[in-house]
């Protein structure tokens, strides 16, 4: 569980990096599912946004009922799983991810998502950690964001310079096993992979069921030609479904 200080830091900064540690068993299973996955679908072997798409196993994660626990004090006892990701910054090819938003690619309605990053490898400043803007999500608002298609980006939205002052960022360095949780608002992203170690780090998104996940509305993350965000199966995890909209067939 996150101590009173541990929320309040999350409350006020946008993020956490709680006292919790993923078993090394578990760490050893999501290796060897990553490395099956990359096996059947090699393209996967920098990035997958859509993990759950293409093996089920990854919510054996997401139901780690020491990670809900950490989540439902975050957003509260109703909980939906919308996706989870791999961002696996292989050594010297990993790509940079552009200071972003996360909210400003979802259909989510009132927009609300805690995102739990899992640690696989270490991750450090010479291999692209995460880094962050502490407290950018105090506005609760989506910031301005540029389209770009550049070569080497994770992604195709970027916040513009003006929002924000790089100067003020934090790495978040993390020990394999280590986990941290971040505001749906906050802004981040990473540098690069430059070095001879992976930097694999697993995503898992939850929103408060108080929220309605949009299927079939169009969004603005428009480069993923494998599943659309309109497109992701929607798990409760925990409690009911408070607003009686949200659709959880399977959808993939």
């Amino acid at each position: 569980m996150l101590t009173n200080e541990q929320l309040a830091a999350y409350q006020r900064d946008g993020f956490v990096t709680p006292d919790y540690r993923v078993p090394e068993s578990v760490l050893a299973d999501i290796r060897a599912s990553h490395e099956r996955l990359v096996q059947s679908y090699p393209e996967f072997s920098d990035y997958c946004s859509a993990l759950l798409a293409y093996d089920t196993w990854f919510l054996t994660v997401a139901r780690i009922p020491q990670i809900l626990d950490m989540v439902e004090q975050v957003i509260g006892r109703d909980i939906a799983l919308w996706n989870s990701s791999f961002f696996a910054k292989p050594a010297r090819v990993g790509t940079r991810t552009p200071w972003h938003q996360d909210g400003e690619y979802w259909p989510i309605e009132p927009l609300a998502t805690c995102t739990v990053w899992i640690a696989v490898d270490a991750s450090t400043p010479q291999n692209g950690c995460l880094r962050v803007i502490p407290g950018s999500h105090r506005s609760q608002r989506l910031a301005r964001h540029n389209k770009s298609d550049a070569p080497g980006i994770a992604l195709n939205l970027e916040l513009d310079e003006s929002e924000f002052d790089e100067s003020t960022a934090q790495d978040i360095v993390l020990e394999p096993g280590q986990i941290s949780l971040h505001d749906v608002f906050l802004f981040h992203g990473s540098e690069p992979n430059y070095s001879d170690d992976s930097r694999r780090g697993m995503t898992l998104r939850y929103m408060p069921t108080t929220s309605v996940y949009r299927h079939g509305q169009s969004t603005k993350f428009d480069r993923d030609g494998v599943l659309l965000m309109s497109e992701r199966t929607l798990y409760l995890m925990r409690g009911e479904d408070a607003s009686a909209e949200n659709d959880f067939r399977m959808r993939h």
